[in-house]
């Protein structure tokens, strides 16, 4: 029997990474992306405005309000949420081609978004969320980061008790006392949930095959 070319049988996988807003997700995101070239960034799409450090078409494909309303409403969104007064959605399309292509995407979205995804798509989801090691470090992080007002900072300090809440719809659970920790975790996860039998449908054959040998 010819040998079975892995990479293109097995599917892809979706991983989410959420986490109050200043806890380190995505900061996790961009190293996995950067040191990993079998997984994707989803872009998602937002009405926000675009601050200064962000790119559009790279951090997220910045829209207006009318445009995200058709796109949610022609059913092409994945999956989306209103967070902090802004809109935030993941087109459906580009993540449906990467998986069939055996690419993971990776999701850095909040757990409006996750529950979503969960719903719609179950057998390919992997959820981990990101806690920050203790509250005050959380505003430490977002005052650093010198990207927000007051104000909001605030509001997302507020609003962050919420979304820890939500931690026990996730698979994984990673506190983010330090970057490389923590990102050896995630990629630990992601190694073991690779590894699963269920996403290499070449195993039938091969296990089919080896059983016919001497």
């Amino acid at each position: 029997m010819a040998d079975i070319d892995k990479t293109s049988t097995r599917r892809g996988l979706m991983l989410v990474l959420s986490s109050p807003s200043g806890a380190g997700k995505s900061t996790i995101a961009r190293h996995l992306i950067d040191q990993d070239p079998d997984i994707r960034l989803s872009i998602s799409v937002t009405t926000r405005g675009r601050r200064p450090s962000e790119i559009d078409g790279v951090h997220y494909h910045f829209i207006g309000k009318d445009a995200f309303a058709k796109m949610r409403d022609e059913g092409a969104l994945l999956e989306w949420a209103e967070v902090h007064g802004n809109l935030y959605g993941t087109p459906r399309g580009p993540v449906e081609a990467l998986l069939e292509a055996g690419k993971d995407v990776l999701f850095d979205i909040d757990w409006q978004g996750a529950d979503q995804v969960a719903h719609a798509m179950p057998e390919d989801l992997v959820r981990i969320f990101v806690l920050p090691p203790t509250m005050r470090e959380l505003a430490a992080r977002l005052e650093r980061r010198a990207e927000d007002t007051p104000d909001v900072i605030r509001q997302r300090l507020l609003n962050a008790r919420a979304e820890i809440a939500h931690w026990r719809d996730y698979d994984y659970v990673v506190i983010n006392r330090d970057l490389q920790t923590s990102l050896e975790k995630a990629k630990a996860i992601l190694y073991a949930e690779r590894m699963k039998r269920a996403r290499h449908t070449w195993l039938e054959a091969f296990v089919a095959d080896l059983l016919t040998q001497d």
